[in-house]
C-alpha cells in the first residue's frame, strides 16, 4: 500500500529520514529514507525499500513536496517505479544529514570499527588483543576520518595502515583445543560456534568433547573467559602453535 506524507507530521520527517539525491541532466531526485537503511543498502544486504521510506515518492524538491517528471525519470532510470529509481538514488546519490545525524552516525560507525579491530587483532610483540580503548586513542592520534556509510571492512583496512606507525597490530587468527565433560560440552556448544569456526570435533565415549576452534585472535581472551566461567574452571585448553597440525 503506497505510504502518505502528512503535512502536520513534515517536521518530524526530516529527524527521522534524510534526503538521498541524484542529480543528472540538471535534474533532481530526492528520496526521503532512514539513514540506517543507507549503510545496509550499501553494504549488499536485503533491504524492505518500502519500509525504509517516509514515502513511496521521488521527489524533484523533497523539502516543498514537488514530484519529479516520471517522464525524466523513464529517461533517465530507464523505469517510473518509484522503489527501483529509490534504490538507485540511495545507492549512488549524495546523502543528506544534519549535523546531529552525522554525529550520531559518526559515533555508531567508529565504535562498530573499534569494536571490529579489538576482536581481530593483536600486538605481535606479546600476543594480547589491543583494548577498546588504545585503539580509540591510537585512532584519535593518527586523526583518522570515518564516513558514515562506508563499508566497514573497507575502512577497517585504511584505519589498521593508519595504525601501524603508532602500535604494533596485525590481525590474525588462534586456534584452541578444547576438552569439555559430558556435562559442559552440551552447554558450551553454541559458544564454541558463536567465537569462531569448530575446525575439528570429537564427542568421546564417556560423553566428552574435544575438538578445535579456530577465531580471531583479539577474542581469545573473551572466550577463554566464557568457557571458565560456564565450566567453574573445569575445562581444559591449550593454544595451538602455526605449525601444530590440526
Amino acid at each position: 500500500m503506497p505510504k502518505e506524507l502528512r503535512t502536520d507530521r513534515r517536521d518530524d520527517v526530516f529527524k527521522e529520514y534524510v534526503i538521498a539525491r541524484v542529480e543528472r541532466s540538471g535534474e533532481k531526485f530526492e528520496v526521503l529514507v532512514k539513514p540506517g537503511a543507507v549503510q545496509r543498502l550499501r553494504d549488499g544486504k536485503d533491504v524492505d525499500i518500502l519500509a525504509e521510506l517516509a514515502i513511496d515518492e521521488v521527489f524533484r524538491d523533497a523539502h516543498k513536496g514537488s514530484k519529479a517528471s516520471e517522464e525524466k525519470m523513464n529517461e533517465l532510470f530507464g523505469t517510473t517505479e518509484p522503489l527501483a529509481v529509490a534504490k538507485q538514488i540511495i545507492l549512488k546519490g549524495e546523502i543528506q544529514l544534519t549535523t546531529e545525524q552525522r554525529r550520531e552516525m559518526l559515533e555508531v560507525k567508529r565504535k562498530q570499527i573499534v569494536q571490529y579491530i579489538a576482536a581481530n587483532a593483536i600486538n605481535p610483540q606479546t600476543g594480547a588483543p589491543h583494548p577498546p580503548l588504545r585503539i580509540e586513542i591510537a585512532m584519535e592520534e593518527a586523526k583518522v576520518h570515518v564516513d558514515p556509510f562506508k563499508g566497514l571492512e573497507v575502512q577497517v583496512k585504511d584505519v589498521l595502515d593508519a595504525l601501524r606507525p603508532l602500535i604494533p597490530i596485525r590481525f590474525e587468527k588462534v586456534r584452541i583445543a578444547v576438552r569439555l565433560s559430558a556435562e559442559d560440552g552440551a552447554k558450551c556448544y553454541g559458544d564454541l560456534k558463536t567465537f569462531g569456526t569448530i575446525l575439528k570435533e570429537e564427542w568421546q565415549p564417556s560423553g566428552a568433547w574435544i575438538g578445535i576452534v579456530e577465531m580471531p585472535a583479539g577474542m581469545q581472551t573473551d572466550f577463554l573467559e566464557r568457557l571458565n566461567a560456564k565450566t567453574k574452571g573445569n575445562v581444559e585448553t591449550r593454544t595451538l602453535k602455526a605449525d601444530q597440525k590440526v
